[in-house]
């Protein structure tokens, strides 16, 4: 376990999935993530990689192989090497091997770095490619916020407000499938107002979203948080039935639709990364 700290916040990240558990405000003791337990969710923020969401079957086809992957990848359960870690940073990496090798014949090197600075904290996702062939790949965020952050409120008294207009179009999840048509989900102005029944048929899947920043806040207390993510192209949110947590998921990548190939190079939302090049994506979290 790795403990980062500044002058405001401390986070507590696992080497295990190189996963933030605990993101405390030291003058207010609020603890921003969500509280790990397995009676609803037993994760925090797992990093989903080398694929988003879930495939036909578990299975993909590459180059006439198929080969199985569960929901979401094997990052967020590989124990990742701490390669820096200071104060405020650190950074996690993650290769693959011969039990990698088995279910996704692709080299690379995963590395999250997370930093701390003044109320907030970056997490950056970077992928190299060390091979001399494409390195086909999705990766997404599921950082879990408690709701309430306070006790003295309810679920129900707190909202997600996009800093931008939006038309929220749900791509609904057919058993973890995304389904051929989109849905409208209603909300107030740019406010989702938070109910635990909006998750019941798991997941909002959202695609191209205007917005940059959600806001996780309420009317009747003065502390939440502004979650920024930069050139996601999807975007998921989520919480497990009656649990007292939100996911902010922007992804760079998607479950497969119901019709889908099972062909990996095909799939929606999958990137192509060349020999020897780098990816690099970071979302943010300011608490407030």
């Amino acid at each position: 376990m790795i403990t980062l700290k500044n002058e405001t916040l401390t986070a507590t990240i696992a080497t295990k999935g190189a996963e933030l558990q605990q993101l405390i405000h030291q003058h207010t003791g609020i603890n921003y993530m969500w509280s790990g337990d397995a009676r609803y969710w037993g994760k925090y923020s797992p990093v989903l990689f080398p694929v988003v969401g879930g495939l036909i079957d578990d299975t993909y086809v590459y180059k006439g192989q198929r080969y199985q992957l569960p929901r979401h990848g094997f990052a967020r359960d590989k124990e990742f090497t701490v390669e820096q870690a200071t104060e405020t940073e650190a950074v996690f990496t993650l290769r693959d091997d011969d039990e990698t090798k088995k279910v996704y014949p692709f080299a690379f090197v995963l590395k999250l770095h997370y930093r701390l600075k003044d109320n907030s904290i970056y997490c950056s996702y970077e992928v190299y490619n060390p091979a001399d062939e494409v390195l086909l790949f999705s990766i997404g965020a599921h950082p879990a916020f408690a709701v309430p952050l306070v006790n003295e409120l309810i679920y129900s008294d707190y909202y997600l407000e996009f800093n931008k207009a939006e038309e929220l179009q749900r791509w609904k999840l057919l058993n973890g499938l995304i389904a051929a048509t989109a849905e409208t989900v209603a909300i107030n102005g740019n406010r989702l107002m938070l109910q635990p029944s909006l998750f019941y048929e798991d997941a909002i899947v959202l695609k191209q979203l205007k917005s940059n920043c959600i806001t996780l806040a309420s009317d009747k207390n003065k502390h939440g948080l502004h979650f920024y993510f930069d050139d996601f192209p999807f975007f998921g949110i989520w919480a497990a039935r009656d649990a007292p947590f939100v996911c902010l998921e922007p992804w760079c990548g998607i479950a497969d639709g119901i019709h889908h190939n099972q062909q990996l190079n095909e799939k929606e939302g999958i990137n192509q990364l060349a020999p020897g090049a780098f990816f690099s994506k970071t979302w943010h979290v300011q608490c407030f």
